[in-house]
């Protein structure tokens, strides 16, 4: 073997120009790659004799990378290719030839590095055993002076020339889409919600909850929707299990607006004070239980002062079907003065609230988004139904002195 010396250095590197320092490096890697080439020469030949006879290792990569300081992961990788390089003896004596001779010959030249030897190994091993040798010329030949992707396209070729009918398609079992969904009630009486969801499944979700989480329009009073993205997300999904179910088709509610059981006591819910137990989980106040109870999203069991249950839920309670398309279409539309919501996103709320013995009939129920519905609920505003059979709202004395009510005009022109 030939003995290389890396290039000398100017005394003052500073001075070179251009041209010599471009002829320094391409130089310099060249006497790296040929020693590279020589180093996988002395490494084949260990190989052949046997590690454990000459050192007492198991492997030649174990040997060597306690030499060169390396991985065994590191080491493993420069002995591969140095056997691919390379030819070597089986233990029986007989020659191994080198699975990639024609590579061989311009690495030794400091032609090509490790990653153009390493790429054209893996597109050999891809090839029929009896094209390995002409497509392996081919591809060393090329290597000097192409990079990675040209070298992929020969590969592309190669398999188009040596296939051309390709592969019989065979169709991939399809996945089982991951899908995972989280929730625990939290001792301070929320719930977290966590979840995976696949990419289909994912885009359709921010889409979904996309479409629900828009700016609330700015109110005739001039007042902005202030929530931060996070809260409109939030309210956004509240819209939708809303819809979901209020589907016909949803099991065990047949459209109908019944989620979980709320225990309250007669008193409690009349007044709106106090609190309700929810499915024996977890507590609500009875404002909220008599929110609740207007659109049936909770089945209330109201109790006596001595525990006996005097109400598990009154049937005519319930907003019929004809009752709600009805409603759809006296209201159009949540009927809060200045709010677009659509039918789809609103609860049927009674004026006069059933516990304190208001009928479900229409000239007692209005359509209002989960929003306004809390509003007149907790809020200073109030809705009555007008001479003319339609809702009007009366705002509270520090929006309007005067009260004068004010009805929704966005939905009917």
């Amino acid at each position: 073997m030939s003995e290389t010396f890396l290039p000398e250095l100017p005394q003052e590197l500073w001075r070179a120009g251009k041209l010599e320092l471009a002829h320094g490096v391409q130089q310099s890697l060249q006497v790296i790659r040929m020693a590279t080439a020589g180093l996988g020469r002395y490494l084949a030949e260990i190989e052949s004799r046997g590690v454990k006879d000459l050192y007492g290792y198991g492997r030649t990569a174990a040997w060597f990378a306690d030499i060169a300081g390396l991985s065994v992961g590191e080491a493993g990788a420069v002995v591969k290719r140095a056997i691919a390089l390379n030819p070597t003896r089986a233990l029986d004596g007989t020659e191994v030839p080198a699975a990639l001779p024609a590579t061989a010959a311009v690495a030794a030249e400091g032609l090509v590095g490790d990653e153009r030897i390493d790429q054209i190994l893996e597109i050999v091993k891809k090839l029929p055993a009896e094209d390995r040798a002409n497509a392996e010329k081919i591809l060393a030949d090329l290597a000097p002076s192409a990079g990675p992707r040209q070298l992929a396209k020969a590969e592309a070729n190669l398999l188009a020339l040596l296939d051309p009918d390709g592969k019989a398609p065979k169709d991939p079992e399809p996945k089982e889409p991951r899908r995972e969904i989280t929730l625990e009630r939290r001792k301070d009486g929320f719930w977290k919600l966590t979840g995976l969801l696949d990419d289909e499944t994912g885009a359709r979700t921010a889409a979904a909850l996309e479409a629900y989480a828009q700016h609330r329009p700015v109110d005739e009073f001039g007042q902005a929707d202030l929530r931060m993205k996070c809260e409109r997300m939030g309210d956004a999904w509240v819209d939708i299990l809303d819809l979901a179910i209020a589907c016909p088709d949803q099991p065990g509610t047949s459209g109908y607006r019944t989620l979980v059981h709320v225990t309250i006591g007669l008193d409690e819910l009349k007044s709106g004070l106090g609190t309700a137990c929810l499915d024996f989980v977890g507590t609500m106040t009875a404002r909220e239980a008599r929110l609740a109870a207007c659109d049936c999203l909770m089945l209330p069991v109201v109790l006596s002062a001595a525990g006996e249950p005097l109400d598990v839920g009154r049937l005519r309670r319930f907003v019929t079907p004809g009752q709600r398309r009805a409603l759809n279409i006296r209201d159009g539309g949540c009927a809060f003065p200045g709010c677009h919501r659509k039918p789809k996103n609103c609860h049927a709320h009674h004026i006069v609230h059933w516990a304190d013995d208001g009928p479900t009939d229409l000239r007692n129920l209005v359509l209002l988004c989960g929003f306004h519905h809390r509003l007149i609920h907790h809020g200073d505003w109030e809705v009555r139904m007008a001479a003319d059979g339609l809702p009007e709202f009366i705002p509270p004395q520090y929006r309007d002195p005067l009260r004068h009510p004010r009805r929704n005009t966005l939905h009917h022109v």
